[in-house]
């Protein structure tokens, strides 16, 4: 079993995203996304803050991150622009804080809630895997890109609560070694069956904010649930 003071927990953000402009710190249902992010793990009683990690670059955000308790990373601007590789680049986090795992939570999903993040740390202090990936689980009907159906089914019946359960990759909670992260390893390998472990996460959780009409839309979702759905 792992230690839960083994786990940092991080949060990596930026300005620099390109199809919703500035995104982590506009106003969003009178906070910001990276506000509520922080948040949600500062509310755990499980998560404890000085594992937390806010990982930023600009001014913007490090003001933000300074309301909380909790650790800021001083992200340079090179990662800050970076698009991803080389993956120590982005995370160069990897060898600069005190922790063996981490578990990087999406800024980007607002409607992901305090108690999924603390099931997912639970399940991942209990496993043998080092990498772990949130998921959804789904069943419906898929075909390859030459046309060919994938999915196992009965077909007498052709409705899809027969069909064999998939998943599809969440986008809202993540975990892996710190020195995997240092050999571009993230998560684990992903051909390997078994290899990361994959957790399920509610759908209704992760809306995953990536373009301006999703940050419209999802922001009145956001609020319509804070209301009661009034």
């Amino acid at each position: 079993m792992k230690k839960i003071e083994e786990v940092a927990f991080l949060i990596q953000a930026r300005l620099s995203s390109q199809r919703c402009l500035r995104k982590m710190a506009r106003p969003f249902a009178g906070t910001t996304l990276l506000d509520i992010n922080i948040k949600k793990l500062v509310d755990s009683d499980l998560i404890p803050n000085e594992n937390i990690y806010v990982s930023v670059h600009e001014e913007e955000l490090i003001q933000i991150a300074e309301k909380y308790p909790v650790n800021i990373f001083h992200r340079s601007e090179k990662s800050a622009m970076s698009e991803g590789t080389p993956m120590t680049e982005i995370y160069e986090w990897w060898d600069k804080i005190p922790h063996k795992y981490v578990i990087l939570t999406n800024a980007c999903v607002p409607l992901l809630s305090t108690r999924t993040i603390e099931e997912f740390t639970e399940e991942y202090l209990k496993i043998d895997n080092v990498g772990m990936f949130g998921v959804i689980e789904k069943k419906n009907y898929f075909w390859d890109s030459e046309g060919n159906f994938l999915t196992n089914l009965d077909e007498a019946v052709m409705n899809t609560k027969t069909a064999e359960t998939v998943r599809e990759a969440a986008h809202c909670l993540y975990a892996g070694s710190l020195e995997n992260i240092g050999k571009s390893i993230w998560m684990g390998n992903f051909s390997k069956k078994g290899d990361i472990h994959l957790h399920p996460v509610p759908e209704e959780e992760v809306f995953d904010i990536d373009h301006e009409w999703e940050f419209q839309l999802y922001e009145k979702l956001y609020k319509a649930i804070e209301n009661g759905m009034d």
